[in-house]
């Protein structure tokens, strides 16, 4: 794998807890009050406006300009298309991975989980939501009608992806380390789960990146495990799919090193 001339180096202490997006937002509570959506008709012909005629298409031309991005495999999926499933992608883009899912997922709808900055934002944070944002909860009545959401979208039969490294470190060219406890979701409603690996390529006349994303699965839960087996069972299968696929990166833009003794100076 190469390295850019202006290869950024960034020095991290945590691969768990570390975040490097960059921006400045103050996230908002979510508590009871926050409102996740429902299946009114007046919510989804909301959702649809913002979703399919205003979100999809600039986010297709976007991706395509900036990143000449492109599916490797996307063929497992087709079949499993307007059908209930999560999708679990690794955390390296700010805006590719909030749009990427959604392209998995068409013409289907795809809801990604996402943390409170996504819906934070003074006059965007307002329309997210109905772009399929769904924020994490910060307390128990806010859980439940987290909860509840989740349920009523697999009811659905729609997608929904996890970024279960929970940080973003842009264009990370690995995997980071990351718990089975997104996985709890998929076990809990007994639905496949697939994984998307984006990865990073050096195009010969742009500083930007091509961004190729690998599509692996469907991945199940095995039923003979206990439920908390089958959550890490899960789990391994989705990190090993995606630590595979990584390997196929062929540029490093930012370099992130451990710090040390020796370079925390």
């Amino acid at each position: 794998m190469s390295n850019n001339k202006e290869t950024k180096i960034i020095y991290y202490s945590d691969e768990l807890h570390d975040e490097f997006a960059g921006d400045s937002i103050k996230p908002k509570k979510i508590d009871e009050n926050f409102f996740y959506g429902d299946s009114s008709a007046d919510w989804k012909i909301i959702h649809y406006f913002w979703y399919k005629i205003v979100a999809h298409p600039l986010a297709y031309i976007f991706m395509k300009l900036k990143y000449h991005h492109v599916f490797v495999n996307k063929e497992v999926i087709k079949p499993y298309i307007g059908k209930a499933k999560f999708q679990i992608g690794n955390h390296t883009n700010n805006i590719g991975d909030a749009l990427i899912p959604s392209f998995l997922q068409f013409p289907n709808h795809n809801f990604l989980i996402v943390n409170a900055n996504n819906v934070s934002m003074p006059l965007l944070g307002k329309i997210t939501p109905y772009m399929g944002a769904i924020p994490l909860p910060d307390n128990m009545a806010a859980t439940k009608n987290f909860l509840n959401i989740l349920k009523l979208r697999i009811s659905e039969n729609r997608s929904i992806t996890i970024y279960p490294e929970a940080h973003i470190w842009p264009f990370y060219t690995k995997i980071r380390p990351f718990g089975d406890q997104s996985f709890r979701y998929p076990v809990q409603y007994d639905v496949p789960t697939f994984a998307f690996t984006n990865t990073y390529h050096k195009r010969r006349f742009s500083k930007n990146p091509q961004i190729i994303t690998y599509v692996d699965g469907p991945f199940f839960a095995d039923k003979s495990l206990s439920p908390k087996e089958q959550r890490k069972d899960l789990r391994d299968k989705v990190y090993n799919a995606m630590v595979k696929r990584s390997k196929n990166n062929t540029v490093e833009l930012i370099k992130y090193i451990k710090k040390t003794e020796d370079n925390n100076d």
